[in-house]
């Protein structure tokens, strides 16, 4: 998600601009044994790019952009998407987003995703930098009916750690809810403030600026037994520290380490393990990641 002058936009909110206000709601459906994107509707600076599919008809593909690059104080985003019965919908991001610094307004960002009984719906952004200084919240819910699948990652770059700056003011919240036939599988919640402790302590960040997980919710999880548990942990990531672990319904990994680059590789190749073995697909890496 570049932009041309990204230092202007980074100081929006000190010089009193006027806050975003945008939604971007999308349905997906199985017509014809294709998924097709049934409804859109967006305001505010969200947007679609077009329905993709280099996997076949069966796999819709999707791009979701946000022109001005990032979110500053004030901003509030809204992402709803709607994976019908038997539809499979795989979104990704062009590039990495951007939590920029604030004079005090929080930026908020919610994500709302349903997935019908037989939908899929695999949610994988790029990373997302998260500046000095920013104030944010990010609030996702996923709910699953029947037997849906929802494979999810998230990378968090705590400081623009190319130039040497780390996360020494601001905050950012957390708030992830996985629900199946209204059920809880799991509920995080979490608030990393700059400079604090927990950035250092071994039972927070360990030091290190990027964090990464993957959520994947699955039936199969469970039919897939310790061997799928098995082959994800053979993944190591050199350049960090990682784990895989299983929770009734769900298969939930972790990475702590120095880069977007390494947490990208590991993620990468968990996905590429999870893909075949629980939704069936071979692993295609979408062409976006790689420009």
């Amino acid at each position: 998600m570049g932009l041309a002058a990204p230092v202007h936009l980074e100081t929006l909110d000190v010089l009193g601009h006027e806050p975003w206000r945008a939604r971007l709601a999308l349905d997906f459906e199985r017509r014809d044994g294709r998924t097709v994107l049934a409804r859109r509707s967006h305001s505010g600076p969200l947007a679609f790019q077009k329905p993709l599919y280099p996997e076949g008809g069966q796999i819709c593909h999707g791009i979701l952009l946000h022109p001005p690059a990032g979110i500053a104080g004030g901003d509030e985003l809204s992402f709803e998407i709607e994976v019908g019965e038997g539809a499979h919908a795989l979104l990704t991001t062009p590039g990495a987003g951007k939590w920029y610094r604030s004079a005090g307004p929080v930026g908020r960002l919610a994500q709302r995703i349903r997935v019908a009984d037989g939908g899929i719906c695999e949610w994988l952004p790029q990373e997302s930098i998260v500046f000095n200084g920013a104030r944010g919240e990010i609030d996702t819910r996923i709910e699953l009916s029947g037997d849906a699948v929802f494979l999810g990652t998230e990378v968090l770059v705590m400081g623009r750690t190319a130039s040497g700056e780390r996360f020494e003011r601001g905050s950012l919240g957390l708030a992830t809810r996985i629900l199946r036939d209204g059920r809880s599988l799991w509920l995080e919640r979490g608030r990393l403030d700059g400079g604090s402790a927990l950035l250092d302590s071994p039972v927070g960040l360990a030091g290190f600026p990027v964090c990464g997980t993957l959520l994947l919710a699955a039936p199969a999880v469970a039919a897939a037994g310790e061997s799928l548990l098995a082959a994800c942990r053979r993944i190591g990531a050199p350049e960090g520290r990682c784990a895989v672990t299983r929770v009734p319904g769900l298969l939930v990994a972790r990475y702590l380490g120095p880069g977007a680059e390494s947490a990208r590789r590991w993620i990468t190749a968990l996905w590429q393990v999870l893909r075949p073995a629980v939704l069936d697909q071979p692993a295609r890496t979408p062409r976006i990641w790689n420009t």
